[in-house]
């Protein structure tokens, strides 16, 4: 991990949490969100374009250009939007590609000049924050349908399930903005950047700090420990499935 100014703009996302959620959209979230997932797999695809073009110029320019920057922005805030509802953090559907001003989940980006050793080896340096991502995330997942059937039955987010699910967007959301160059800032604070009881200045006059709950924290402190094991079990299953295939292929071509 590089050193950073310590005034670098960190991305940030900020959701503002829905008083009640229609049991009807929780029953059928997934479903609904089919026609955004299938916008975002082409739109990635575009994205992943613009990203080459993007890393070739920034190393010439130490800057992403203006329209490469604006288009990721547009990607990675949709992509977070979608996130958002997928995981049962907001009630509203989310729009397409571009923001609502009212829309729960707000992002703010702020593209500017880049380290070209950072962004030369770009995909080594976002390895850690990706894992931890992938930690936290495959731990929601393994408790996923335990907090729909709870967002079902109550109507609503309980506040630990929405802080720490909020910190896992909020985490992902920062690494794609890392990995896509719009920022040079490192991403931190998976934890939010403080509790419940404190008031933290805010980063940005658009959005909040994330404020941890003591409920909250607990909760992702086990996702973190059921990805952590989750992903191992992952690995020795696949590992065992190899393992068993070469038997089974040494096998055949012994008769």
């Amino acid at each position: 991990m590089t050193a950073q100014p310590p005034d670098l703009f960190r991305p940030e996302l900020d959701v503002t949490p829905p008083e009640r959620q229609r049991r009807w959209t929780v029953l059928l979230r997934i479903l609904l969100l089919i026609p955004h997932f299938i916008v975002l797999w082409f739109v990635s695809i575009a994205a992943g374009v613009v990203a080459i073009i993007g890393w070739f110029a920034a190393l010439f320019l130490g800057r992403l250009p203006d329209w490469i920057s604006g288009f990721l922005t547009l990607f990675v805030g949709y992509q977070a939007r979608v996130a958002a509802s997928q995981l049962l953090l907001v009630d509203r559907y989310p729009p397409f590609l571009v923001e609502q001003a009212d829309y729960p989940v707000r992002i703010e980006v702020r593209p500017g000049e880049l380290n070209r050793l950072a962004v030369f080896f770009r995909l080594v340096l976002v390895i850690p924050a990706a894992v931890v991502s992938a930690v936290v995330g495959h731990g929601w997942a393994v408790l996923a349908f335990f907090i729909w059937l709870i967002v079902l039955v109550l109507g609503r987010t309980p506040r630990p399930v929405f802080d720490a699910t909020a910190a896992v967007l909020r985490w992902a959301f920062r690494t794609n903005a890392y990995f896509y160059l719009l920022t040079g800032a490192y991403p931190r604070k998976l934890f939010g950047e403080a509790k419940a009881e404190e008031n933290p200045p805010r980063q940005s006059p658009g959005t909040r700090p994330l404020v941890m709950s003591k409920g909250g924290r607990v909760l992702l402190i086990a996702f973190i420990v059921l990805g952590v094991l989750g992903l191992l079990a992952d690995g020795a299953a696949q590992s065992t499935y190899q393992q068993q295939y070469m038997y089974e292929q040494e096998y055949q071509w012994a008769f």
